[in-house]
Formats: C-alpha cells, sequence, structure tokens
C-alpha cells in the first residue's frame, strides 16, 4: 500500500506520541473487542457515534480504516450520530491537511470520498444517524467519542458491544486563531490512539 507522501509523515507522528496512562484501560476494551473478532474470524465492524457526526467520529472513522489498512487488518468502519448535520468544514481541512486526498459531492450535507492511498477505496464520509442504511445493522461496536451522545443514548439497536472512547470536541476553538491547530491536535490524538489499539491486534 502506497500512502501519500504527507499522510506518511502524519503517521510517522502520529506513532511516536505517547498515549497518556489515564487512556490505556479505555482503549483496552477496544482492543479486546477487535482482537476477539480477528481470533473468531468474523467482520469487525466498527461504529463511532458523536452528537453531530461531524468532528470526532469522522476522524475515528477515517483513522480507524487507515490505520486498520496499515496493519494489513481487514476492518468495516463507519460513523453516525443523533443528529444530521454535516462533515464540518474544518475538520475536512484538518483531513487534508494530514495528507489525506478529498474530493466532494453534493451541497448542504456532502458525501466526502477520503483517500489514504491510491491503491484503496475511499472512505465515505457524511453526516447521518448512527442507525442510517450506509452502517452495519447489527453486529457492531458503538465506539461512543463524545460524553454527550454517550450520555444521551443509552441504548444503541444493533450494537453487541458499546465503548466510551471520548474525545474533547475541537469545536470549542472554531473562529479563533488556534482552531486549525486544535482540529489537527485532537485528529492527530486520534490517530495516535487507533495506532495503539491496531498495533496490538495479532492476526491469526
Amino acid at each position: 500500500m502506497n500512502l501519500y507522501p504527507t499522510l506518511q509523515a502524519t503517521i510517522e507522528k502520529a506513532k511516536s506520541l505517547e498515549i497518556p496512562q489515564d487512556r490505556i484501560p479505555i482503549l483496552q476494551d477496544f482492543i479486546a473487542y477487535i482482537q476477539k473478532k480477528v481470533d473468531t474470524d468474523q467482520p469487525v465492524n466498527l461504529n463511532f457515534i458523536c452528537t453531530h457526526n461531524s468532528r470526532r467520529s469522522q476522524f475515528s472513522q477515517i483513522w480507524a480504516k487507515t490505520v486498520a489498512a496499515y496493519y494489513g487488518i481487514e476492518i468495516n468502519s463507519f460513523s453516525g450520530g443523533v443528529e444530521v448535520t454535516a462533515f464540518n468544514e474544518r475538520a475536512v481541512a484538518s483531513s487534508k491537511r494530514s495528507g489525506f486526498k478529498v474530493t466532494q459531492k453534493g451541497v448542504g450535507n456532502p458525501k466526502y470520498f477520503v483517500f489514504y492511498s491510491d491503491d484503496a477505496d475511499p472512505i465515505i464520509c457524511f453526516s447521518k444517524l448512527y442507525d442510517d442504511s450506509a452502517n452495519a445493522p447489527k453486529g457492531f461496536a458503538a465506539v461512543m467519542t463524545c460524553s454527550h451522545a454517550d450520555e444521551n443514548c443509552p441504548f444503541i439497536p444493533g450494537a453487541e458491544a458499546r465503548i466510551p472512547v471520548r474525545y474533547e470536541d475541537p469545536k470549542a476553538f472554531d473562529g479563533t486563531s488556534e482552531e486549525a491547530d486544535r482540529y489537527d491536535e485532537r485528529s492527530l490524538q486520534i490517530a495516535s490512539e487507533m495506532f495503539y489499539v491496531f498495533s496490538r491486534i495479532s492476526k491469526a
């Protein structure tokens, strides 16, 4: 797999970040879920869920698919929310700065086609409900990436596991001089944690 040069540089940076000790127990449940699926030769379906499906859940969907491919692990990576908005343009811009190639189709709530390599199919990103027909209807892990969705969605139909992996929202810095840096920081944090998770998966 030939990754784009800027993306490769971002990946090396993400891999070099140290995971804080308080995050490791949180990620362990995530690792265990994926490992069990791999060990039993079952599909790995991950649905990253945040309220608006606009920032953190989109970053997570993109990085999970990219990192899994990096390690040669087959997964299905989805995202959704409890309200439909759009893949936030600031998060899209951050993804481009990370080195992904992104094309867009439509307006309002457009579909974005995110490429990590010319050798792989794009990751299709747009804001949708967690039970949208584009997502796995059952047999998936609901990975809760924000506290609001985690606290306000006590039951996710079709989920066989619920794994809280919460991230701070870069939205707090919208319209400030720190905006781009904070979006990139959150994306890089998510990337580093996905590398921590998937680097610990043993393939059969």
